[in-house]
C-alpha cells in the first residue's frame, strides 16, 4: 500500500491515474478554452489520445500571457485539489501539507570536498573535454545544425567568459532527485558550489554522492535521520511522505536557496512526485520568499517556437536529399500522411513543435506539464525561476524502454542529436549558473521564456515533425540499439 501524496481511490478502491489526469487537463483548459475542456471531459481513450489534448493546452495559451497563466494556474489548482494524502485513518486533501507539522526533525550532515575547483567551464563530449574556443566552436556547430537555440550559445558563452560564476557564491542549490543522471550535482560540486541533496534513503545513491563530493571542491549538505550516523546509512528522505520535514530542513539552510526539481519515477509515481515537489516549493517560498526554483523540461513535449526555428526546419525540409524525397512520398501515401511530413506550415509564426512521444505515456507528460505550469506562475509572481529545455539523453531510465532506445539510435539520421548524460548535465548546469549569477532574461510572453536557451537536440528545427519520424527512426536504429 502506498503512503503520502497519491491519487484518490476510485469506487473499486483502486488508485487509477487516468480519471485524475484527464480531469486535471480539463480543469486547466476550462476558462481559457471551454470547448477544449469539454473535449477532454468526453475523451474515452485518454491513454492513446492525450497527446491531442496536451497540445491544445499549449495552443490555447498562445494569444495572451493571461491565457497562458490561466491554464497554468488552473492546472496546478486542480492537481492540488484532486490528489490526496494517504497513510492515516482517512484520506485528506494533499494541501494539508502546506501547513502540517513535520512528523520528525531532520538532522544535517555536511561534507566538504578535498579537491581543487575547476577554474573554467569544461564540457565532456565523446571522450574529449571541450573548453574555451573549442567549446565555442562546438556550440556554434550545434546552433548551425539546429541542435539548440542561438540564445543557448550566448548563455553558455557568458559562463565561459565568467568562470568566477561557477562557484555560485551565496547560493545553496537544493537538488530534488540528487542521484538523477540529469541532475546538476556533479558539475556544481566540481565547480565548488554548495549543494543540498535530497533523495531516497538508498545507500548506493549516497555512497556515490559521497565519493563525488570528496573528490570535488564543493560542499554537500544532506538530510539524515535525527540520530545521525554514517552518511551512507543515515541519509535520505521520502518526498512523497515527508514534505513538511524536508521544507523545515531546507528553510534552515544558509545561503539564498534554489529549489531544483530533477525527479523522475515510472508511471503515476512521477505525477505524485511532481505534486509533492510543487507543494514543497509553495511551502518553502512561503517561509523564505526569496527562494528561487529551477526546472529542466523534456524536449518530448509541445512547445511554442520562434519564427527562426520554423524557417530553419523549412529549409531542411526543402533541402533534403533526393533519396529522402523519393522514399518519403510513398511512405506518406501508405500511412495517410503520418510518416515523414514537414514539421510546420511554411508561414507559421510562431510555430508549434509537437514532440510528445506516445511511449512515454500520459503520466510522464502530465508530471512534466505540472512543472512547466509552476515555472510560469512563479515567474508571473516575480519569483526567480530558471527553466530550460534539456536534450533527449541516453539515461538509464530512457534506454530501458526498448522502443525509445531504438528511436534514439536512429534519430541522427533525421538531424536529431541524442546526448550522453555527462554532456547534457554539464551544459544544463552551466545554463543554471548563467541564470543565477548573470540574471534571468525576461520576455513578453511565457512561451518565449520556455523557448529561451533551449537545448532540444534538434527536435524543434529538424525537417520533419518529430512523431512522424519516430517510428522510422526506431526501425533504422533497432540493430544499433541491440548492439
Amino acid at each position: 500500500m502506498s503512503h503520502g501524496v497519491d491519487f484518490p481511490a476510485g469506487p473499486d478502491g483502486a488508485r487509477g491515474t487516468t480519471a485524475t489526469g484527464r480531469a486535471v487537463v480539463a480543469d486547466a483548459l476550462r476558462a481559457a478554452d471551454p470547448v477544449g475542456a469539454r473535449a477532454v471531459d468526453n475523451e474515452t481513450a485518454w491513454r492513446s489520445r492525450y497527446l491531442l489534448h496536451l497540445r491544445r493546452a499549449v495552443e490555447a495559451g498562445i494569444d495572451t500571457p493571461e491565457a497562458w497563466w490561466s491554464i497554468a494556474a488552473a492546472g496546478l489548482a486542480s492537481a492540488h485539489r484532486r490528489l490526496v494524502l494517504t497513510g492515516g485513518p482517512d484520506e485528506v486533501p494533499v494541501t494539508t501539507l502546506l501547513t502540517a507539522p513535520a512528523a520528525r526533525p531532520l538532522a544535517t550532515v555536511e561534507v566538504t570536498g578535498r579537491g581543487t575547483a575547476t577554474r573554467e567551464l569544461e564540457v565532456p563530449y565523446h571522450g574529449r573535454t571541450l573548453r574555451g574556443d573549442e567549446l565555442r566552436d562546438r556550440l556554434a556547430g550545434w546552433a548551425a545544425g539546429g541542435i539548440l537555440e542561438p540564445s543557448a550559445v550566448r548563455a553558455v558563452d557568458d559562463v565561459i567568459a565568467h568562470p568566477e560564476w561557477l562557484r555560485l557564491d551565496g547560493f545553496t542549490v537544493a537538488v530534488l532527485g540528487a542521484g538523477a543522471e540529469m541532475g546538476p550535482v556533479g558539475p556544481l560540486l566540481r565547480w565548488g558550489a554548495r549543494v543540498a541533496a535530497v533523495d531516497l534513503p538508498r545507500p548506493a545513491v549516497w555512497e556515490r554522492l559521497r565519493t563525488m563530493v570528496e573528490a570535488s571542491a564543493g560542499t554537500l549538505v544532506v538530510p539524515s535521520a535525527p540520530a545521525g550516523g554514517d552518511l551512507t546509512a543515515a541519509a535520505g528522505v521520502d518526498l512523497l511522505v515527508e514534505v513538511p520535514a524536508i521544507a523545515d530542513w531546507l528553510a534552515g539552510l544558509d545561503g539564498r536557496l534554489i529549489l531544483g526539481n530533477y525527479l523522475y519515477a515510472d508511471g503515476g509515481a512521477h505525477v505524485r512526485l511532481s505534486v509533492a515537489a510543487d507543494l514543497l516549493g509553495c511551502r518553502l517560498t512561503g517561509a523564505r520568499p526569496d527562494t528561487g526554483q529551477a526546472f529542466l523540461a523534456t524536449p518530448t513535449d509541445v512547445f511554442v517556437v520562434p519564427r527562426e526555428a520554423v524557417e530553419q526546419s523549412g529549409a531542411a525540409y526543402a533541402g533534403r536529399s533526393r533519396t529522402a524525397k523519393v522514399v518519403g512520398r510513398p511512405l506518406r501515401w501508405l500511412t495517410r500522411g503520418r510518416l515523414v511530413h514537414r514539421a510546420y506550415p511554411p508561414d507559421a509564426d510562431p510555430g508549434i513543435a509537437d514532440a510528445l512521444v506516445p511511449a512515454q505515456g500520459p503520466n510522464y507528460a502530465l508530471a512534466k506539464r505540472i512543472q512547466r505550469w509552476r515555472a510560469a506562475t512563479a515567474r508571473r509572481d516575480g519569483r526567480l525561476v530558471t527553466f530550460h529545455v534539456a536534450p533527449s539523453t541516453r539515461t538509464q531510465s530512457v534506454v530501458k524502454n526498448r522502443a525509445l532506445a531504438a528511436a534514439y539510435a536512429g534519430a541522427r539520421r533525421f538531424g536529431v542529436e541524442i546526448f550522453e548524460p555527462d554532456t547534457a548535465n554539464t551544459l544544463m548546469a552551466a545554463l543554471l549558473v548563467r541564470d543565477l549569477a548573470g540574471g534571468v532574461v525576461q520576455h513578453e510572453h511565457p512561451w518565449q521564456d520556455e523557448a529561451h536557451a533551449a537545448v532540444h537536440g534538434g527536435l524543434w528545427r529538424s525537417a520533419y515533425e518529430p512523431r512522424s519520424m519516430l517510428g522510422l527512426a526506431a526501425v533504422l536504429g533497432y540493430a544499433a540499439s541491440r548492439r
